[in-house]
């Protein structure tokens, strides 16, 4: 499980460091500064949890040996994938919504916040993980 919960992390914050250079170079000469800021919200958050990711898969690597856990700790990945798509994902669109237009935007802006709730769950469920494990090496 580790190995797939790495590479999402990795392929996620390689897709955000390639989005940077597209909002750094290209998006700032199509759409107004505030969408830009938008654009880069996404970035940020999506560059956060795919180190989150990565992280995560390390912590379940080094407990590979307790197997009561594993099954939370793929809620918590699952949380950050989902909190990623939703929140980043929706703020993309909504940023470039100025230059693209596509029939479903007044429903974006419920999505992001749903993203986030990912994005605590995500963190909060790893919390509970680590506080029932109790056990220091």
């Amino acid at each position: 499980m580790h190995r797939k919960v790495l590479l999402w992390g990795l392929l996620f914050a390689g897709i955000a460091v390639m989005l940077g250079a597209f909002g750094a170079h290209a998006l700032k000469s199509i759409v107004p500064a505030d969408k830009v800021i938008i654009f880069e919200t996404g970035i940020r958050y999506q560059l956060i949890h795919a180190l989150a990711l990565i992280l995560l898969s390390l912590y379940i690597q080094q407990n590979l040996s307790i197997n009561i856990h594993s099954n939370g700790l793929k809620w918590s990945a699952r949380f950050f994938l989902l909190g990623i798509l939703c929140f980043s994902g929706s703020l993309y669109l909504l940023s470039l919504q100025s230059i693209c237009s596509y029939p479903y935007a007044k429903f974006l802006g419920p999505i992001t916040p749903l993203g986030g709730l990912f994005f605590m769950l995500g963190w909060a469920n790893w919390v509970r993980v680590v506080w029932l494990h109790k056990v220091d090496k």
